[in-house]
């Protein structure tokens, strides 16, 4: 008997290697591609094309409304912006907050509607957004929304159709309500490029002209301001932000 449990026990013990490397094998979890990493402070350069329509209506001395009509007027903007982004641990969404300055060179002219003597001639020569963003990445790309206050830096002249002399100017900095949407892409460790569409509500001034004309003479006009701009922006990211995120499983 003892003889044959010792023998019993020699063959289990040489087969349980081979029985145990016929078991399947459990699979590893699968790794996934690090994230790309969005957070940090950046400062970029932008530049491109804007528009702005505007709608002008004179109120004469004695009250009476008279509509002028409408001019849309383009030209190249240049800036720059500042701001900071936030990408929530382990996911997609990004927030951040941005501050953007440009010179611009949207200028125009026409004849007045109502009074063929005078020539309006209208210049935006700058421009702010103060915004913040909420965004969607995927690895290096980047949707986002925008949204905030505007300010524009604006003039009014008046001048003589005959003659082209000015007759009365004006100068004004409004401020209003900003929109606007991008698409960015990271192509190295800080740096990215954007293209982006931005349109500003900049509501209605009234100005008041000290002229000889009779139609203008103690009258004043209102003016409503819409601008649209498209840019190409280039950010570099400060720090080690643009290293990748841990691995999600």
């Amino acid at each position: 008997m003892k003889k044959f449990l010792l023998g019993i026990l020699g063959a289990v013990a040489v087969t349980a290697p081979a029985f145990a490397a016929d078991l399947p094998m459990k699979a590893p979890p699968p790794v996934l591609p690090p994230l790309y990493n969005w957070s940090g402070f950046y400062i970029g350069a932008n530049g491109g094309w804007g528009q702005s329509d505007n709608c002008l209506d004179i109120v004469t001395a004695a009250g009476a409304l008279l509509v002028d009509g409408c001019r849309d007027r383009s030209g190249g903007i240049v800036g720059g912006q500042l701001g900071y982004r936030w990408q929530v641990p382990n996911n997609h969404f990004v927030f951040g907050i941005e501050a953007q300055g440009d010179w611009a060179d949207l200028t125009g002219s026409r004849v007045s509607v109502v009074d063929p003597a005078v020539t309006f001639g209208t210049k935006l020569d700058g421009l702010g957004l103060f915004t913040a963003q909420i965004g969607f990445g995927w690895d290096t790309w980047l949707w986002y929304v925008k949204g905030g206050a505007a300010v524009t830096s604006n003039s009014l002249t008046v001048l003589s159709t005959a003659t082209g002399i000015g007759l009365a100017s004006a100068s004004n900095t409004r401020w209003g309500g900003a929109i606007g949407t991008g698409l960015e892409y990271g192509f190295g460790p800080n740096w990215s490029v954007a293209l982006e569409y931005d349109h500003l509500f900049m509501g209605t001034t009234d100005t008041a002209f000290v002229v000889t004309d009779p139609v203008l003479r103690g009258g004043i006009t209102h003016t409503t301001q819409d601008v649209d701009m498209f840019t190409v922006r280039f950010n570099y990211r400060f720090g080690g932000y643009g290293a990748p995120l841990v691995a999600r499983y």
